[in-house]
C-alpha cells in the first residue's frame, strides 16, 4: 500500500532538515525489543541491553507507547521547532499536548492493536496527570541508552544534514527526495510513501515538510503526518555504518603532551561509555586516580557523566571526539 502528498512550490520552499532526540527513541526501543543481531547496531545493543535490563527504565510505559510494530502515538514525536532541538525541549512539547490529541492518538492506537495497556489507560482517563510520569520513562531512558552516546550519534546526523544540503543547493529538492529512501519517490508535485498504511486525505497536514535522519532507522521510514503540522519523514542517516567503528588516537602521544598520559589513556578508552570501575579495570589505574582523572575531564568539557542505576557512566563529548578525530587519522 502506498500514500500521497500532494505539495505545492511554497511547501518545497519550507522544506527543511532537523536533528530530533524524540526519532532516536522511538526505533532505538524498537531495535532492543527485536532481539535481532543487528550487524550495525550490535555493539549498542550488547552494551545498553544488559544495562536495561538491570534498570528496566524501558518497560512499562516505553514498551506500551511503542509497539514492536506499526503506529506510535503522533504526540510523542512532536514536530521539531527548530532545527536541533534538545530533549528537554521535545519532553516539554510532549507534556503540553493538549488532552483531546492525545485521547485521539491513543483511540488509534487501541484500534491497531486491539486494546491499550494498563498505563496507556490511566493516560486516556488523566492526560495531564500521565504525561509527566511518560516523560520521566523517556528521559530515563534516554540517560540510560542513548545519552553517553549522543556525541557520536549527533556527529553522524549532522554530516547527513549537510550533505543533503549541499544536494538541495546543487541538484534541487527532487535529488533529494528520491535519495532518501526507496520507501520515497518524489514526481511531478507529488511525493509517494511506500508501504504506509494509512492512506492521506487532501490537507491531511500543515505546509511544508520536514526531513529528520535518524541513526536507528536502519532500512525502515518512520512518517508522520498529523492535521496542521509540516509531514515528518525519518530517514536512515548515511554514514550509520561506520557509528559505532573503534576511532583508535594513533597519535595520542602529542595529546598527552598537554593532558597528560593517564588523562589521554582514558579518552581514549572512552570509545564506548563505561564507569570508573570498568575504566580502572582496563587500564590497570586505581579507581580513586580514575575518578580524579575524569572529573578534570568533565570540567574542562571533553567528558560527561550519565546516571545508570547504581552507577556512572562517563562518555565523550563532541568537543574531546573533534580533538580525538585528526589523531586517528594521523
Amino acid at each position: 500500500m502506498a500514500a500521497e502528498l500532494q505539495f505545492t512550490a511554497g511547501d518545497l520552499a519550507r522544506m527543511r532538515f532537523a536533528v530530533s532526540p524524540m526519532w532516536e527513541v522511538g526505533p532505538s526501543l524498537r531495535l532492543l525489543h527485536s532481539g535481532v543481531a543487528h550487524p550495525v547496531h550490535r555493539p549498542w545493543v550488547e552494551q545498553v541491553g544488559p544495562r536495561l535490563a538491570a534498570a528496566g527504565p524501558e518497560r512499562g510505559w516505553l514498551t506500551e507507547i511503542v509497539p514492536p510494530a506499526g503506529y506510535v502515538p503522533d504526540f510523542v514525536n512532536p514536530a521539531p521547532s527548530g532545527a536541533a532541538p534538545t530533549l528537554g525541549s521535545e519532553l516539554a512539547a510532549i507534556r503540553a499536548t493538549p488532552d483531546a490529541q492525545v485521547r485521539r492518538d491513543l483511540d488509534r492506537l487501541a484500534s491497531r492493536q486491539g486494546g491499550l495497556g494498563p498505563r496507556l489507560r490511566a493516560l486516556h482517563a488523566d492526560p495531564a496527570a500521565g504525561l509527566p510520569r511518560l516523560t520521566e520513562a523517556i528521559e530515563a531512558y534516554w540517560e540510560l541508552a542513548l545519552a553517553p552516546y549522543w556525541a557520536r550519534i549527533r556527529a553522524v546526523l549532522d554530516a547527513d544534514v549537510l550533505h543533503r544540503a549541499r544536494q538541495v543547493a546543487e541538484f534541487g529538492a527532487a535529488r533529494v527526495l528520491n535519495d532518501l529512501s526507496t520507501e520515497v519517490h518524489w514526481s511531478e508535485d507529488r511525493l509517494r510513501l511506500r508501504r504506509r498504511s494509512r492512506p492521506l486525505a487532501p490537507g491531511a497536514s500543515g505546509a511544508g515538510l520536514l526531513l529528520i535522519p535518524s541513526a536507528f532507522a536502519r532500512s525502515a521510514l518512520f512518517t508522520q503526518v498529523a492535521a496542521e503540522h509540516p509531514p515528518q519523514l525519518a530517514y536512515p542517516a548515511r554514514g550509520t555504518g561506520l557509528l559505532w567503528a573503534a576511532r583508535p588516537a594513533t597519535g595520542d602521544g602529542a595529546l598527552a603532551v598537554v593532558l597528560g598520559r593517564s588523562r589521554t589513556l582514558l579518552l581514549t578508552e572512552l570509545d564506548a561509555p563505561a564507569s570508573t570501575t570498568e575504566l580502572a579495570r582496563r587500564t590497570g589505574l586505581s579507581p580513586s586516580a580514575v575518578s580524579r582523572y575524569l572529573t578534570t575531564l568533565r570540567d574542562a568539557g571533553l567528558v560527561s557523566a550519565h546516571r545508570a542505576g547504581r552507577s556512572v557512566l562517563y562518555a565523550r563529548t563532541a568537543t574531546a571526539e573533534a580533538v580525538l578525530a585528526p589523531l586517528a587519522q594521523g
